[in-house]
Order: structure tokens, then C-alpha cells, then sequence
């Protein structure tokens, strides 16, 4: 058979299929169809046929049973002999003799907190170990209001406060915070902790980066981390440093997709007590173009003239800053945090913050001891001013009095952290567990002569992790609060006593 015959036949065969597929119902519609659709866009109808084939292989595929047991079948007697082998891991390591001494002789307060305390072996003893710096826990207004308050709303609203939890007394609130900072808006949590760990998750993302302070507190890493952002570490209050490390982020970023990019530190520091330099982080932040996330929560309520945090002690304004969060619970003897901002940045974190999703809302009675905390700290400067003088005078007794110990605290922080000078560490080579130790005797020294002191204790670092990957290691040290409950000659007789439980620590070790 020659071409010409194969394409005569081939012809016949074509008709023929042609003048059989006319005979079926509905081909030619299929057939204008067809040609309406390859006339038109050729790669749909292209798409479609792979889509019809795709159907067709799926329907005439082999079908396989879903109940088919593809796994060894085990005994009674092995199953119970792996279950005898199996051994839990612990949800919390054990404890090491040292925390397990600490805790035997951890002092216990009874009855109300106070700058005198009673311990549940009946002493009385001064109280430089809580955060009662305007001695609230003990005033009797904030008291009955709350109890009012109580009356009135119940324990809690008992639900999140995007579904029925926010109450009047938490838009008051949310209002006078925004007042006091000179804010559009703010937003309350129920949680001080879960605060910022769900601020920064809210618009930090994966790919963004954020450039972070070596020396910030637990809940930011853990907000960083629940971010997954790319993060960048520099030195602790170093501008300098923070210079460089936007400058090589700006460099790094310039040929890449536009990522979101941030700058996260405090205002008074949870692990060291220092204050940020506010004005040079503005400026940094403007010049490289980054959005700034400030944690007061140990600032709000003890820096500036109303208490409004490092903002009005440095004179920035406050719209410089993108994300200010604070805490409730601290200072202001309340519970809770919040992040005030612009009107946008508080109406996303109302559907994208899960600590303000999926959490109860703030009791009642803490929104409203907030705000009347906010009121005394607007109309009576003296508590600011008598907390203030208290500080000079303990830092008096003991940052330059003493020869083993130094401040690292800001003038202005009621928390006076002590840590061991540099000179001491590196004479008698002293590792992080003999600090440690030397600490918690100085504490049982102090309690024992009248005064109740403790350590700065932070979350260890997780399991295999070193310092270098946490990018920064905590000292230890002495945390010693102050409260206007004590008179000047209290403040310099408990001065007195640390140092001469320190003294006494010191020399016995030598």
C-alpha cells in the first residue's frame, strides 16, 4: 500500500467515525462547542481536554481496599511489655539540690502584703521583696472599690472579650490608659505576660525581621518565637551596635522582596534594671525605616512626671513609637497589660492577638483598680517623689558603700538590682552556680537580721541551648524593691543590714 492509499483509507475511516459520532444525541452541540471554545481560547479547551483525561484515568483506575491493615499485629504480651518500657519524659527537669535547699527555706507570707510582712513562723520582717512600690496592696479606696466593683460585675466575665467579655469598666479603662499616654487607642489584655508575646506575633511574620536588644525579658523571646521572624541581636543598650546591625539589615534586604521590619527593647530593663536611650532609638529607626515595639512594663507607672513611662521621662512623643505595651499588674497593684498605638494597630490585634482572641477578658475589678491607680498617679506626684527619694537613699547605703556589689538599675527604677562587681567575679573565678550560691546566702543572711530581699531569677534556656544561640546570658543578683510604706530611716536601716549581709557572705567565702 502506497501513501496515496493509506490517506484515501484514512479519510474513509475519519468519515465514517464522523458520520457515527452525528448519530449520537447531543454531538452536535458538543461539536459547536468544541469549535466556539478552540476558536475563542484554544487554552482552555487544552486545559479541559487534560482535565477530561485526568477523569477518565481516575475512574478506570484500580480501586484498593482502605481497610487493609498494613502494620505488624503485636500480642497482648507485647504490647504490655513495651508499655512497661515506656518512660515519660518529665514535663519540668528535676530539681538540683540548690533549688530544692532554696525552696525548704523560702519564707511564706501571711496575711496581707505589705512593707512589713509576717512570715508564717511569726516574725515580722521589712519587705523589699514585692512590687508594692506605692504601698497599694494596703490601700483601703482601691479596696473598696474593688469590692464594689465586684458587686456589681461579678469575679469575671468569664469569656474573650471579641465575644461577649468586654465590659464598660474595660472601655474606661482602655480610655484612660490611651489618656495618660497621649495615644489614640489602646487595648487591654487579661495577661501582662501574654502581652507582648502576642503583640509581636500579631504583625511579625515569617520572612519579617526583627532586630532585638541581647538583654530583653522572657515573654519577648517567646513572642519572637512564636513569630518565627528572622532575628538580629544587638549588644544590650549599645546604639552604636544597633546602628550597624540596621545598616547591614538595610544592605542585606536591598535587592530582596519588601519584608516588614522591627526594633524590639524596654524601657527600664527586666534582667539588668537600665533604661533605654529612647531619643537615639527614634532617631535610628526613622533614618533606616523600621517600626518600633517598646515594652514598659516595668516603666509605665514609675518613669516621668505622671508615671507615663520613658516616653515623658525622655520627652519623646509618644506617636514615635508604633507599639507601646505596658503592664497592669506591676507597678499599679492591678492585672493585666496593655498596648496602646494608633487606632489600626489596636483594631488588628482585636482579631489577630490570640492572648485577646482566645483569652478571658480582665476581671472587672482589675480594670477598674487600674484606672484608679492612673488617676492617683495623674493628681499626686508625691508618690512618684517619695518612691524616687526612697531609691537615692537605699542607693546610698549601698552602690557605693560596698566593695562586692554594684547597681546596674537606673537612678530611677524602685527595682535595684545587685550584682557582683567584675573585679570580685574575675579574682576568685566565680561561675554562674557559685554567684548563685553566694546570693542566696546573702538572702538567708539579710532575712535572718529583719529584712526580706530575693534573687533575680529568669526562665532557664531550653534544653540543649547555649548562650551563644540565646545571644545573651543573664548574671545574677540581688533584686531589692522599694515602697513609700518605709520611712527614710527604714529604707537607710534596711540598706544597712544587706550590706552587711553581703559583707558578712563575702568575707566568710574569703
Amino acid at each position: 500500500m502506497d501513501l496515496q492509499d493509506a490517506h484515501g483509507w484514512l479519510v474513509e475511516v475519519l468519515n465514517e467515525v464522523s458520520v457515527q459520532f452525528q448519530k449520537v444525541p447531543g454531538s452536535a452541540i458538543f461539536l459547536r462547542y468544541v469549535k466556539s471554545s478552540y476558536q475563542n481560547d484554544p487554552v482552555r479547551s487544552a486545559v479541559e481536554l487534560f482535565l477530561f483525561l485526568f477523569a477518565v484515568r481516575y475512574l478506570l483506575a484500580p480501586k484498593y481496599s482502605t481497610s487493609k491493615k498494613s502494620y505488624v499485629k503485636l500480642t497482648d504480651e507485647e504490647i504490655d511489655e513495651l508499655v512497661d518500657e515506656w518512660v515519660p519524659e518529665p514535663l519540668v527537669a528535676q530539681q538540683t539540690p540548690f533549688e530544692e535547699a532554696e525552696n525548704e527555706k523560702r519564707p511564706v507570707i501571711v496575711g496581707p502584703t505589705g512593707p512589713k510582712s509576717k512570715l508564717s513562723n511569726g516574725r515580722i520582717v521589712t519587705n523589699v521583696a514585692s512590687y508594692n512600690f506605692y504601698n497599694l496592696a494596703g490601700n483601703e479606696s482601691l479596696k473598696e472599690k474593688a469590692i464594689q466593683t465586684l458587686r456589681t460585675y461579678g469575679v469575671g466575665p468569664c469569656g474573650p472579650p471579641g465575644f461577649y467579655g468586654t465590659q464598660d469598666v474595660h472601655q474606661k479603662t482602655e480610655a484612660d490608659i490611651s489618656a495618660h499616654l497621649g495615644t489614640t487607642a489602646c487595648i487591654v489584655y487579661a495577661q501582662a505576660f501574654s502581652t507582648i508575646s502576642s503583640v509581636i506575633p500579631a504583625f511579625s511574620k515569617r520572612g519579617d525581621i526583627i532586630v532585638a536588644d541581647k538583654a530583653v525579658n522572657f515573654a519577648i523571646r517567646k513572642g519572637m518565637q512564636i513569630s518565627r521572624s528572622s532575628i538580629r541581636w544587638y549588644e544590650h543598650n549599645d546604639m552604636v551596635d544597633l546602628q550597624n546591625v540596621l545598616a547591614s539589615v538595610v544592605k542585606e534586604q536591598a535587592k530582596k522582596p519588601l519584608t516588614r521590619r522591627f526594633i524590639v527593647t524596654e524601657g527600664l530593663f527586666e534582667n539588668i534594671g537600665d533604661m533605654v536611650d529612647l531619643v537615639k532609638v527614634v532617631e535610628l529607626r526613622h533614618r533606616y525605616k523600621f517600626r518600633l515595639i517598646l515594652d514598659e512594663t516595668w516603666s509605665f507607672g514609675v518613669l516621668g512626671r505622671t508615671g507615663a513611662g520613658v516616653t515623658e521621662h525622655q520627652g519623646v512623643n509618644v506617636k514615635e513609637v508604633d507599639m507601646l505595651v505596658g503592664s497592669l499588674a506591676g507597678p499599679l497593684c492591678a492585672g493585666g497589660g496593655f498596648c496602646a498605638g494608633s487606632n489600626e494597630i489596636v483594631e488588628h490585634q482585636r482579631l489577630s492577638a490570640s492572648a485577646y482572641t482566645f483569652s478571658a477578658a480582665l476581671p472587672a475589678m482589675l480594670a477598674t483598680t487600674a484606672s484608679e491607680v492612673i488617676s492617683m498617679l495623674q493628681t499626686n506626684g508625691e508618690m512618684l517623689t517619695q518612691v524616687r527619694d526612697n531609691v537615692k537613699t537605699m542607693w546610698g547605703q549601698l552602690d557605693p558603700r560596698s566593695e562586692w556589689v554594684q547597681c546596674t538599675s537606673a537612678m530611677e527604677n524602685p527595682i535595684m538590682i545587685l550584682v557582683l562587681k567584675p573585679e570580685v567575679v574575675a579574682r576568685w573565678k566565680l561561675g554562674v552556680g557559685e554567684q548563685e550560691q553566694l546570693l542566696q546566702e546573702m538572702v538567708d543572711e539579710a532575712l535572718a537580721n529583719g529584712v526580706m530581699m530575693t534573687r533575680l531569677k529568669s526562665m532557664p534556656r531550653g534544653i540543649n541551648v547555649t548562650a551563644k544561640e540565646v545571644g545573651w546570658e543573664l548574671q545574677p543578683g540581688l533584686k531589692v524593691c522599694l515602697t513609700l510604706g518605709l520611712t527614710r530611716k527604714e529604707v537607710e536601716r534596711t540598706g544597712t543590714v544587706i550590706r552587711h549581709a553581703i559583707t558578712k557572705v563575702m568575707k566568710a567565702r574569703r
